[in-house]
């Protein structure tokens, strides 16, 4: 295999290892927004990285797209139209290095 080839493929890898580890973090954001956990020290911490991580990404769909109100509570649509976005950049950019092959 040329060198060039091998190259691509691991680029291809890692570019798609970046946007599903990206996507897991928003789902795990997501996951933790909706349970009031007890403090703990490690946990504040990690809430507060994914919140540092995810938040402004998130930001700016909530601009466009507001919070949907069913009854006394509201339904946050931006992490769904977040991750989708994020799928279709990750085809398109696998796609796009897809023809250097």
């Amino acid at each position: 295999m040329p060198l060039a080839v091998d190259a691509v493929l691991t680029i291809q890898r890692f570019v798609n290892a970046v946007f599903l580890v990206y996507i897991l973090l928003i789902l795990i954001f997501i996951l933790l927004s909706w349970f009031q956990l007890p403090y703990n020290v490690w946990l504040d911490r990690f809430r507060s990285f994914l919140y540092d991580v995810c938040d402004p990404y998130l930001r700016l769909f909530r601009r466009i797209l507001p919070a949907v109100r069913l009854g006394g509570v509201g339904l946050d649509l931006s992490p769904i139209v977040g991750i989708i976005v994020l799928e279709i950049a990750r085809r398109v950019v696998l796609r796009i290095l897809d023809e250097f092959l």
